[in-house]
């Protein structure tokens, strides 16, 4: 199984490519999409979209794997959020993926053990258990443990914690 996943943010997004199953997963590429202040939010979007496009045409994934919306005290920050999300989910819609939502909780759990972790513990984690060289940094590390969930759900004995995973 190989995933696209995708920490969503219209300056900031995070990617990976993970491969394996739950047994065993290796990250094939992995880092942080970062954007300039000063560009207008629809350019941002539309190089989200592009990135996402061109990751989807360089590995041949078979799904991919998006964080799902999560509460925010702005309505702004949710808006923006929501529209990276959805500049990722049409570029994968358009290839033809299945996509995949996990809440943070659950990606989270998978990672470190525990739904309410840190980022730099979720960071951590990643290094170690995809025996990466150096400590990802937070949006790359959340892209990969967003993938990482997506790799663990496949685990018969684990369905149960991810219950609240769907398709979109």
């Amino acid at each position: 199984m190989r995933v696209i996943s995708i920490d969503p943010a219209i300056r900031n997004t995070g990617y990976a490519v993970l491969e394996g199953d739950y047994r065993e997963a290796r990250a094939l590429e992995y880092g942080t999409l970062s954007l300039k202040k000063d560009l207008p939010q629809s350019a941002c979007l539309l190089e989200i979209h592009r990135h996402v496009c061109a990751l989807i045409d360089t590995w041949q994934p078979d799904e991919l794997a998006i964080e799902a919306i999560i509460y925010v005290q702005s309505h702004r920050t949710a808006i923006s959020m929501g529209s990276a999300r959805a500049a990722t989910v049409i570029a994968a819609a358009e290839k033809g993926l299945a996509i995949m939502e996990y809440p943070p909780l659950c990606v989270k759990q998978a990672a470190v053990g525990r739904g309410h972790a840190d980022k730099s513990q979720v960071a951590f984690m990643m290094r170690a258990i995809l025996g990466l060289d150096e400590t990802p940094a937070p949006d790359a590390a959340d892209a990969l443990a967003i993938g990482y969930a997506h790799l663990s759900a496949l685990n018969p004995l684990q369905a149960h914690a991810f219950a609240k995973r769907k398709y979109i």
